[in-house]
């Protein structure tokens, strides 16, 4: 049974995108079949971590939500773009970065539920251990729907007034939608915050685990979405602690539906 993983903010800026890939990353350096799905179709963004180029995507998710390919055919395996050699294999479902695609994403929608089928698809098509769907920030209907479909949502928060209130609204869609897990991350903490006080903070504000408390890094910055960070700097200490997020799922087990 594929895990199916949703990673989510409430606002953009949260580090989600760049989070998200390097924890499919470390799931398929672990020896897991992964993939990871970019559904932030109004801002596409996370072919950029795995070095593509918008151009060189043959197909990519507007292709199946849009009749004119099936979903495995948009599926790149990114496994050798990593830099570093993987026990596992990692795929990638690109969003479009054609302005025309992303302008009639804007004027007409998608049909959301034929993206849940295609995940579902995608899946079984390529005998997945964890499915990582990348949401668009906020709430809409192909993320409700995405969150819906989740074992495990992974909401990304920085410590930030506005983005406390919206997980909140978040964390309350999702126990309505019965996700079966739910787990916190604090991204980009000031180095002046003490982490735990930040942990216990928002584990007490929301009755959640928080699994991660990430301070803002330098090197992280520098990298600029060039690449990977847990494996370009695998000793770094915000490595291990992606790590450490990444085994913890990794260990989930799945009911059968």
């Amino acid at each position: 049974m594929t895990r199916i993983i949703s990673v989510h903010s409430w606002r953009g800026g949260t580090g989600k995108s760049n989070l998200t890939a390097n924890l499919a990353a470390l799931l398929a350096a672990a020896g897991q079949r992964v993939a990871v799905v970019d559904t932030d179709i109004q801002s596409p963004g996370l072919h950029i971590l795995f070095g593509l180029k918008g151009a060189a995507i043959r197909h990519s998710l507007n292709d199946y939500l849009w009749g004119r390919a099936p979903i495995e055919e948009a599926a790149i395996d990114v496994s050798e773009a990593l830099g570093v050699p993987v026990a596992g294999k990692l795929f990638l479902v690109p969003s479009s970065i054609n302005s025309g695609e992303i302008a009639r994403v804007l004027r007409e929608g998608c049909d959301a539920r034929a993206l849940t089928g295609g995940l579902r698809k995608l899946a079984r098509a390529l005998s997945l251990d964890a499915l990582l769907i990348d949401t668009h920030p906020g709430l809409n209907e192909e993320t409700l729907l995405s969150i819906a479909l989740s074992h495990t949502l992974v909401i990304i928060l920085r410590p930030d007034q506005q983005d406390y209130e919206g997980t909140g609204v978040t964390l309350e869609v999702a126990g309505a939608l019965n996700v079966p897990k739910m787990l916190l991350v604090v991204n980009k903490v000031p180095a002046l915050f003490d982490a735990d006080d930040v942990r216990e903070q928002v584990a007490q504000a929301y009755g959640r685990p928080v699994a991660a408390v990430i301070p803002h890094s330098d090197e992280m910055m520098a990298l600029a979405s060039g690449g990977i960070f847990a494996l370009r700097y695998p000793d770094h200490p915000i490595a291990a602690t992606m790590r450490e997020v990444a085994q913890s799922l990794a260990a989930e087990e799945v009911a059968n539906d």
